[in-house]
């Protein structure tokens, strides 16, 4: 198992077995492109109560060089507690990964909620910015506007890739005690559910466009563009596929 999938399984199953999530199809989606005749990849689907959906995508073209997988667990609509995403990925010699807690309010209009949700991952954030051997994504404002400021999104030499599991582990464990202990009363933003399903929504249509986020024109090169509109159109709707 390489490197990336091994990080990005390592923490799916810790969600899947954590909150008990079952999977849909074995996987949901099998991947296919013109530049390989076995199957280049895998959408997976889980569905759970405290974890209402979790989508995972896995692409390996090994003669691109491609080995990249990804995933975001996704609250329920109407909640305030935040989305968890990793993405692991190697590109050639070259790794790069991103990893956040996606806000499901304004946090410069909610204080105690940013406090709340968000500030526990400071020092972790902090400290995972020293390893050496990163390299800042090129990742665009709009980018870095849609996820949170806690988002650590960077290139990475071997070293520092292997360095990224603990990263990883804490920024769950802040999100477990998030999805199952909820925060403070006085922390809870400002809205009812419908307020927070509607922007979870515009949001999650601004993360996957592919005129904000360009992988998804390569993406589309190596599946098609059909296939590349059905896993967005996966990511953005809030209820489970059948």
């Amino acid at each position: 198992m390489s490197l990336p999938e091994q990080l990005s399984l390592t923490a799916l199953d810790k969600i899947k077995n954590r909150f008990g999530l079952t999977e849909t199809g074995s996987p949901f989606l099998t991947l296919t492109s013109p530049m390989s005749p076995a199957p280049v990849g895998s959408l997976r689907l889980f569905s759970g109560e405290k974890v209402h959906k979790l989508v995972y995508i896995g692409l390996v073209v090994p003669p691109i060089g491609l080995d990249s997988h990804m995933f975001f667990a996704f609250t329920k609509p109407g909640s305030y507690i935040p989305h968890f995403t990793l993405d692991s990925v190697m590109a050639g010699p070259h790794f790069a990964f991103h990893l956040d807690l996606i806000p499901r309010a304004d946090l410069g209009a909610n204080l105690k909620y940013m406090n709340a949700a968000f500030d526990a991952l400071t020092p972790i954030f902090d400290e995972a910015k020293k390893i050496e051997g990163l390299t800042a994504a090129q990742l665009g404002p709009k980018q870095y506007a849609l996820m949170s400021p806690w988002m650590l999104a960077y290139r990475a030499s071997e070293s520092a890739f292997e360095q990224i599991q603990k990263p990883v582990n804490d920024y769950l464990e802040h999100w477990f005690n998030l999805v199952e202990n909820d925060v403070p009363a006085d922390a809870v933003p400002a809205g009812d559910e419908k307020l927070f399903a509607n922007r979870d929504q515009l949001n999650r249509n601004a993360i996957f466009d592919p005129n904000v986020d360009k992988v998804w024109a390569q993406v589309e090169r190596l599946i098609g563009a059909e296939t590349g509109a059905k896993l967005r159109e996966i990511l953005k709707n809030q209820e489970v596929e059948k």
